[in-house]
């Protein structure tokens, strides 16, 4: 492309299809989130499983850790061929283990079972990116990840309350699985004749400790999971010694001074954690919310999402276009008011009776923080990566994903739990989300740029 006085583009002739089977396995994970958001509260009721109903977001958020650690090892030794085409094929078999299920537990194996893929294939595709695509079109190549969620945010939770009220929610997984399927042999194909690199030697034992370690994560994080199913007087401290134990495994998987909000690759890494936590754990009640208190069904229950996730990719693109103009702080501080926004109006539904459209124009405010904060955090990643390291901190900020939301949803799931239900617990999970927005303000300050060195 450089003898050529076309600009380059994420679809030239190139990377026409990478860029297309990309973007169609990032839709499919999208149209999957956002039909396991609408359809557990029914999946919940018939597999018995209520008590299980937060395991079913924290398990698979928790095995994803081993998914990303795993490929971004075997991205940076080998190339991130075929540690996509591994996590792709794990996670088929993860939904046709789930739409399978006859018992709860059941269900949560296949759980367990797509975190493992989609963790591989998040952190593999990052990869991709980074090997095929130049730094100048690493921000249009996220904000076209975030567009992919256009069109399941206009059909997704809508068809996947549909489904499970007039079908079965089986075909919310089945169907995902059939077309991921489709979506994998478009990349599959055009990846074997490009050049990814092979990577560099890595030091075994310290791969080993790494995937020990990431065992151990999500272990601990689907035993906080767990806790909601057992006596308070137990669920409680089993869970804050599971999170302790969290916190002490993870720091080998992250960039040092991660959990202190270093300056620069740190505090953007823990920034991804707390956004996550924040957003995710709130996500997963409020259909609960909409259902009980406003009597909502599955299927509108999933309509209220939409106008969230038109928000995200909408700010997304916006990201993509005057993110280096707006500079890294004032897009942290923008996103986090949006949350904050989107927190406190949730809150003030789950505590006194008002209007649903709170609810529903309140939560559009975080889809617009996360759409404008998630991809400016993925870019500043890659900017922060050499080819030493890209699988490394690209599975880094995946894992403080995963399991920041695992952790907070899983503590959501026992806040519930303990206060039976309801939408007085409810407010309890939102109030606590409240706090962890504010706490974001710490590492949202301090980003920095990638042409500057990460400094305390």
């Amino acid at each position: 492309m450089s003898g050529s006085s076309v600009p380059a583009s994420i679809w030239d002739r190139e990377r026409l299809w990478v860029t297309a089977g990309s973007v169609a396995l990032i839709f499919l994970a999208a149209i999957e989130a956002l039909a396991v958001t609408t359809v557990m509260p029914i999946v919940s009721d018939a597999l018995d499983g209520r008590e299980l109903y937060a395991v079913a977001f924290a398990g698979t958020l928790a095995t994803s850790v081993i998914g990303m650690v795993a490929a971004g090892a075997w991205s940076d030794a080998r190339g991130p061929r075929a540690a996509l085409y591994v996590a792709v094929s794990l996670f088929i078999v993860g939904l046709l283990l789930s739409g399978f299920a006859i018992t709860m537990h059941q269900f949560l194996v296949g759980r367990l079972v797509q975190g493992l893929g989609a963790g591989g294939q998040t952190v593999a595709l990052y990869v991709v990116v980074a090997r095929l695509y130049p730094p100048d079109l690493h921000g249009r190549v996220f904000a076209a990840f975030a567009a992919a969620w256009i069109v399941p945010s206009m059909i997704g939770p809508f068809l996947a309350g549909a489904v499970a009220e007039y079908l079965d929610w089986r075909w919310a997984f089945l169907g995902v699985a059939v077309l991921t399927a489709v979506a994998f042999a478009i990349i599959a194909v055009r990846l074997r004749a490009l050049d990814l690199g092979h990577g560099e030697p890595q030091d075994r034992r310290s791969l080993v400790i790494r995937l020990a370690l990431a065992v151990v994560v999500a272990v601990f994080a689907v035993a906080v999971g767990f806790s909601a199913d057992m006596p308070i007087a137990i669920g409680w401290p089993v869970a804050l010694g599971a999170i302790a134990v969290i916190a002490v495994a993870v720091l080998p998987l992250l960039p040092r001074r991660t959990l202190r909000a270093g300056r620069g690759l740190p505090s953007v890494v823990l920034m991804r954690g707390i956004a996550a936590g924040t957003f995710f754990a709130a996500e997963a009640y409020i259909p609960y919310l909409l259902i009980e208190r406003y009597g909502f069904s599955a299927t509108w229950a999933g309509v209220a999402l939409m106008l969230a996730a038109f928000a995200w990719a909408g700010a997304s693109q916006m990201q993509g276009r005057y993110g280096d103009r707006l500079g890294n702080t004032r897009i942290a501080f923008i996103s986090l008011s949006c949350l904050l926004v989107a927190m406190l109006a949730v809150l003030i539904a789950a505590l006194g009776t008002v209007s649903p459209v709170l609810v529903i124009v309140g939560w559009a405010f975080a889809g617009a923080g996360m759409g404008l904060l998630y991809p400016r955090l993925t870019v500043l990643t890659l900017a922060y990566s050499n080819a030493g390291n890209q699988g490394f901190n690209s599975s880094a900020l995946s894992i403080s994903d995963s399991t920041g939301a695992a952790v907070v949803i899983a503590l959501a799931g026992l806040a519930v739990a303990t206060l039976g239900g309801g939408a007085d617990a409810f407010a309890v999970v939102f109030a606590f989300c409240v706090a962890l927005v504010l706490v974001g303000l710490v590492p949202g300050l301090r980003l920095g740029h990638a042409a500057e060195p990460a400094r305390d």
